[in-house]
């Protein structure tokens, strides 16, 4: 029992076997892989003659010469029976079985038409009783009818050259050589039962001798020609599809782009688009056509129309990038910094070939990003050489520092005190000033870890307190409101103390001297994903021209500040994955100044400050 069935399987896999080499692509010459080099031959042919089957034919171009070879079957059953059906008219025969045989032919080859021309009956769909039902039957009726009459007047041996074609070019290279022997044989034996009884035998012999040599080379070139298109045909695929990808990937790209991008050809046609060019050209995406459309379409647009006609009749962009104001729908003027590029043209040199239209390709940004962009550029380069001149000041003012230290030491007259306590005040401001350039500088970053935030801002508002000589308390000028449970927020403690402190100096130099002037609070979003800190005060409400520059560096309302107190807060914050704003309250306490922080869960319970 187990030895039968390891003979079944031996025989399912060396089927397998077969069937594989069949698919594959096969050269009398060489053959060929996938990318068109000749290869190792396989040891075994593809298929074998006891079980013809065809190329793969879904999706080729191979089916299509198929579907052609069905047709002309029907078409040539049915020329077969006129043709012997005057011919039987002329020798008085009006029944012969040649023409019993062209007439079954006719029919089987009408009826196979149909069922290939409309899917019918899908079990005769297969391979091998593709072969069998069209090379097969040719071959069958074909020879039938030669034996019948070798010397007939209606040369039947031109008919055997189809399905020798056919095969080689719908089979592997095997099952066609062998369809080209057996037909060669046939010939061979026609010849061979009339040899004798007819005039002529040893020529009417090589005739048919002749013949197989000739089904032999038609069988061979054809399987050659087969193979090179289905070789082709794959590689044009395969290249249609890595250009279809690269299209997908060029415009995943484009859409992405932050730059605007607008494709416009030479009848001032916006072929492309990509978001954020329509988000530029209008003041509502949504009301910017989809392309292609007309740059006249809008009478904003018909500045940037004229350049871009110009700019196609002198054939070349400015090399420099330049700046121009569209007007919007709305009436209002946007800047937009563009850039250009012009695609080549491609011509082969012959001048009956017209060459490629060249299309003019636009880059676009708001003038207003591009400055902000440069803006910041200056800004970290400035920071930058300020951290360096920060660096080199701390030694001399370190030595300055301690020799007006060593000077309050000695008996001095009050004149002179006065003196050094004002060097000294000067000392700490510049030391302020040094500090305050560091950290605004760029540098390692510290590590954030979690920490109950309502210890640690608790702990920072009670030592400010003492700091700065303010009494805790219900008629305190400084009012803290926390929640009574812990808070677990990711921040660091010292960045954090940096931040709240700033914004407690800021808070309390503003506010009236009325108790609860300031107020620190903290709640936690409706989703628990961020808790907030706010700092507000009761002072004069922030002037809406200074309001846009808060966040700006060097940027400050007192003659003797620097302007990186706020700077230098968004910056920490921004290292921790928090964000600080301001916003304008309408209540008593009218400047709020928000720190929003990502909340984690705490892993230990931590001591807490109430005040």
């Amino acid at each position: 029992m187990w030895r039968s069935k390891e003979r079944k399987a031996r025989r399912a896999a060396k089927s397998r076997e077969g069937a594989d080499a069949g698919l594959q692509e096969e050269s009398w010459f060489n053959t060929m892989d996938g990318s068109g080099e000749p290869s190792i031959p396989p040891s075994e042919g593809g298929g074998t003659w006891s079980t013809p089957v065809l190329r793969p034919l879904a999706g080729h171009a191979l089916r299509r010469i198929f579907g052609t070879y069905v047709a002309a079957r029907a078409a040539l059953g049915i020329a077969l029976v006129l043709a012997n059906a005057l011919m039987g008219m002329a020798t008085g025969r009006f029944v012969s079985a040649p023409l019993l045989l062209c007439g079954a032919y006719a029919v089987q080859a009408l009826v196979w038409w149909l069922t290939d021309e409309f899917r019918m009956f899908r079990v005769l769909q297969s391979a091998r009783w593709q072969w069998w039902m069209t090379i097969g039957v040719d071959l069958v009726i074909f020879g039938a009818i030669h034996w019948i009459d070798p010397t007939s007047p209606l040369n039947f041996v031109a008919l055997l050259v189809l399905p020798v074609l056919m095969a080689g070019i719908l089979t592997p290279r095997l099952p066609a050589l062998a369809t080209a022997a057996g037909v060669a044989l046939m010939l061979l034996a026609a010849a061979g039962r009339v040899y004798g009884t007819v005039p002529d035998s040893p020529a009417l012999m090589s005739q048919a001798g002749l013949s197989g040599i000739g089904l032999f080379v038609v069988a061979l070139l054809a399987g050659e020609l087969s193979m090179r298109l289905a070789h082709e045909e794959r590689t044009a695929r395969d290249s249609r599809e890595r250009a279809r990808q690269q299209a997908q990937l060029s415009r995943l790209v484009i859409e992405d782009m932050a730059d605007g991008v607008l494709v416009i050809d030479r009848q001032l046609r916006v072929r492309a688009a990509n978001p954020s060019a329509r988000r530029l050209l209008v003041a509502q995406a949504a009301r910017c056509p989809s392309p292609p459309f007309s740059l006249r379409l809008h009478p904003g647009w018909l500045v940037l129309a004229d350049e871009v006609e110009q700019a196609f009749a002198r054939g070349n962009w400015p090399a420099a990038p330049f700046d121009l104001n569209i007007l919007l729908e709305d009436s209002t003027r946007r800047a937009l910094h563009i850039r250009a590029r012009f695609t080549r043209s491609r011509s082969d040199g012959n001048d009956t070939t017209p060459a490629d239209e060249p299309l003019c390709v636009l880059f676009i940004e708001e003038l207003r990003a591009v400055q902000a962009r440069l803006r910041q550029e200056r800004l970290a380069a400035m920071g930058r050489i300020s951290a360096g001149v920060a660096h080199e000041i701390r030694n001399p003012l370190a030595a300055i520092a301690q020799a007006n230290a060593l000077l309050e030491e000695d008996e001095l007259r009050p004149d002179q005190r006065r003196l050094i306590r004002i060097m000294t005040d000067n000392i700490d401001r510049l030391r302020r000033i040094v500090d305050d350039v560091m950290e605004a500088a760029p540098g390692s970053l510290a590590p954030s870890r979690t920490l109950d935030a309502s210890a640690e801002i608790a702990s920072i508002c009670s030592e400010w307190a003492r700091t700065v000589g303010l009494a805790l308390g219900s008629a305190s000028r400084l009012q803290v409101l926390l929640p009574s449970t812990p808070v677990g927020v990711v921040f660091d403690p010292d960045h954090l103390r940096r931040v709240l402190v700033n914004l407690l100096d800021n808070a309390i130099r503003h506010a009236s001297p009325a108790p609860g002037g300031v107020r620190v609070t903290m709640t936690t979003s409706d989703d628990g994903a961020w808790a907030s800190l706010a700092v507000a005060s009761d002072g004069e409400p922030i002037p809406l021209d200074v309001e846009p520059y808060l966040f700006e560096p060097f940027h400050s309302t007192r003659s003797r500040g620097t302007g990186l107190g706020l700077y230098i807060c968004r910056e920490l914050c921004e290292r921790h994955g928090a964000r600080i704003d301001f916003r304008r309250h309408d209540e008593r306490h009218r400047n709020v100044f928000e720190v929003m922080m990502p909340r984690e869960s705490l892993t230990s319970a931590e001591g807490r400050l109430v005040l």
